[in-house]
């Protein structure tokens, strides 16, 4: 695509704003909207320029990029009467990054069909530290051609970009991202837990654990900043709840049982009804040791 396309950017909470940026900082024209206008107001200190509706980022834009909060968000930007599909320049491509329903997806998909235009659906992962480095996974679904034509795009804002396959795809690779996530989170917490029962230097042990067979993300990133409370979200309770329920909805419906993914769903809303939904899912330690809360 040429280098003047105009970029829209919807959604600029703890993962948008980084992202948007990294797509001003590339010298490309971005304007942005979020439902809450503070929160877009240091990218338009920088350069972009800012909309009052979705409608009027649909009407100017070439493509468009979200990422907002939960499904019935993602559906009424798309498909409500001000909403993206019906106000879209035919030819245009919007892309759904928000972790949402494979179903919807598909829904959205047929809908920009429809009008001439082009829908991915393109969830990420690799939480607020990966849009700022800029090394996000992007996993896409949806026409092959249209992939091609964002994935300059995805360059400036991920490092390991997939086509997954068709309408719905993106989602279901990311949801399948969540469910080893799930064993991850609970791992680490359980094994934290552990070894300072043991009386054993928790640095020393994420360091040594860190070099072997057991070394994840979520250690890496997240052991860190259990050992300082640092419970602020690079991705929020609520919404990993959200990404866990989608997925068992998935699972049921091809009456698949994924009983550790439940299990761990069960954790994080106890967790969330300890008034914990707004914090970063490495609050889950909390529960394993209240002398964290």
């Amino acid at each position: 695509m040429s280098d003047k396309k105009i970029l829209g950017f919807i959604g600029t909470g703890v993962m948008g704003a980084s992202m948007a940026g990294h797509l001003l900082e590339a010298g490309h024209e971005v304007h942005v909207y979020n439902r809450t206008k503070e929160r877009a107001l240091p990218l338009v200190e920088r350069g972009a320029v800012w909309e009052d509706t979705p409608a009027d980022i649909a009407a100017k834009c070439d493509v468009v990029f979200t990422i907002v909060g939960f499904p019935k968000d993602v559906e009424e930007v798309y498909l409500g009467k001000k909403g993206l599909v019906e106000n879209a320049r035919s030819g245009a491509v919007l892309v759904d990054m928000t972790t949402s329903s494979p179903k919807l997806a598909r829904k959205i998909h047929a809908a920009g069909r429809k009008r001439g235009i082009g829908i991915l659906d393109a969830p990420v992962t690799g939480g607020d530290r990966g849009a700022r480095e800029a090394t996000l996974t992007i996993f896409a679904g949806g026409d092959k051609e249209d992939f091609e034509k964002v994935l300059p795009y995805f360059e400036i804002m991920g490092r390991t970009i997939k086509h997954m396959g068709g309408a719905g795809d993106g989602q279901n690779a990311k949801l399948g991202n969540q469910i080893v996530i799930a064993g991850t989170m609970t791992g680490m917490c359980e094994a934290l837990a552990f070894a300072k029962s043991c009386g054993l230097d928790l640095n020393e042990f994420i360091e040594a654990v860190g070099g072997g067979s057991a070394a994840t993300w979520s250690l890496k990133n997240y052991g860190p900043r259990i050992l300082k409370g640092d419970f602020a979200p690079g991705f929020f309770v609520k919404h990993y709840i959200k990404d866990m329920k989608l997925a068992e909805e998935a699972a049921n419906e091809m009456e698949l049982d994924l009983p550790a993914l439940t299990v761990t769903r069960e954790l994080y809303e106890e967790l969330a009804e300890g008034g914990y939904e707004d914090s970063g899912t490495q609050a889950l330690y909390c529960l394993y040791d209240p002398e964290e809360e």
